[in-house]
């Protein structure tokens, strides 16, 4: 459970079976292994290496916590009560349920495991959603997981942290390399609706660190937090090099990878939906899948909140990039156990619990990519 109220307030965890669930959706005539991206110039466009260039389109969707088993022998599964998903993946895809959960299983630590590819102790949160660290004399503070990937420690009580390093730190102690560098060196813009650490995670060190401490945006920050999480997290794009999509005439920001193996330079991004929208939603407001404008609980439009990041809302971001020119997409969906309005979660059976998979199961009523003749779609 990814719970907004973690950038300022106590955070609320809870281990379930399976923490984080990730579902790969490739559009394409053949199948792709994402380790396998060729480099390429900007001038050549989005280049994945797949056989005979079948890849065209990769979109990679985070579950939080979605059971494949039972966990009442006597009550259908997450999957069994979401037929269109699991139908999809039985006719266009191979379900891997082999899945090597890292320990402990909280969301931050099997979320940032399922983007990086390592282990938790590769990427720099090995426990859990938040952790404690120590200060020079002996004391602990709090620390939280969820912080954007090149951000220090984010430490909710002190603007002044005593750890100024890496939130995501290796154990050479660099920066953890990003998930979207293969894609974007091969030309091909990534974006991102709510993926872990990939996009702005909270207003306290996220918008500084990527906007400047002296910027409107960590004024509006202080002034208006609500408005300015609507306005600035969650929502992202890392564009390929050269691309204008991400220029500074569109509010571009440098993307900043000080360690990133290789190097990393020259490459812009935009964030927030701020400054994504103009370009994915160019007629107004973004609309979910069921035609409603995406917004907070208060009323603005924008990035609704982490436990707000319904298939609805997160599959119609992602289709918007796909649309416009941002052809690699990572998505957050939040889980269907909790109430979200109550921060209580739901146990299996219960009413509300069996009305949320089904409006989850709505959302993924995706029948005609798949008869698409052209095209076959795979998911693993």
């Amino acid at each position: 459970m990814r719970q907004q109220e973690r950038q300022g307030g106590a955070l609320s965890v809870r281990i379930a079976n399976i923490t984080a669930t990730c579902l790969l959706l490739l559009v394409s005539t053949a199948l792709l292994s994402c380790s396998t991206i060729t480099p390429q110039t900007s001038n050549k466009g989005c280049q994945l290496n797949s056989p005979q260039g079948g890849i065209q389109h990769v979109i990679h969707i985070q579950f939080d916590n979605v059971h494949f088993s039972r966990d009442n022998p006597n009550i259908p599964s997450d999957l069994e009560q979401m037929p269109n998903l699991l139908n999809f993946i039985e006719r266009s895809g191979t379900m891997l349920s082999n899945n090597h959960t890292a320990l402990i299983a909280h969301t931050a630590t099997n979320l940032l495991t399922t983007i990086t590819g390592v282990y938790p102790d590769r990427h720099g949160v090995p426990v859990s959603n938040s952790f404690r660290y120590f200060n020079p004399d002996g004391s602990t503070n709090s620390g939280l997981a969820f912080a954007y990937w090149t951000a220090p420690l984010f430490d909710t009580k002190t603007s002044m942290p005593s750890d100024t390093k890496f939130n995501l730190l290796t154990a050479e102690g660099k920066n953890a390399p990003a998930p979207w560098v293969p894609y974007t060196r091969a030309g091909c813009n990534f974006g991102a609706a709510g993926a872990t650490n990939t996009i702005l995670e909270n207003t306290g060190i996220d918008i500084p660190t990527v906007f400047g401490a002296n910027s409107p945006e960590v004024a509006e920050a202080k002034a208006n937090p609500k408005q300015a999480l609507a306005d600035f997290a969650g929502i992202g794009i890392h564009c390929a090099q050269g691309s204008t999509l991400c220029s500074t005439a569109n509010n571009g920001k440098s993307d900043l990878l000080p360690d990133e193996p290789d190097g990393y330079a020259g490459f812009m991004a935009l964030f927030g939906y701020k400054y994504v929208a103009p370009h994915i939603s160019p007629n107004g407001p973004l609309t979910d899948l069921n035609g409603n404008v995406i917004k907070d609980a208060v009323g603005n439009a924008g990035f609704p909140g982490f436990d707000s990041m319904s298939p609805a809302v997160s599959l119609a971001y992602i289709a918007a990039m796909q649309e416009h020119n941002v052809p690699v997409t990572y998505a957050y969906i939040s889980d269907a156990h909790d109430n979200h309005s109550t921060n209580v979660a739901f146990g299996p059976g219960e009413a509300g619990y069996v009305a949320q998979l089904k409006t989850y199961d709505d959302a993924f009523a995706i029948t005609s990519l798949v008869a698409h003749p052209t095209r076959r779609t795979a998911m693993a």
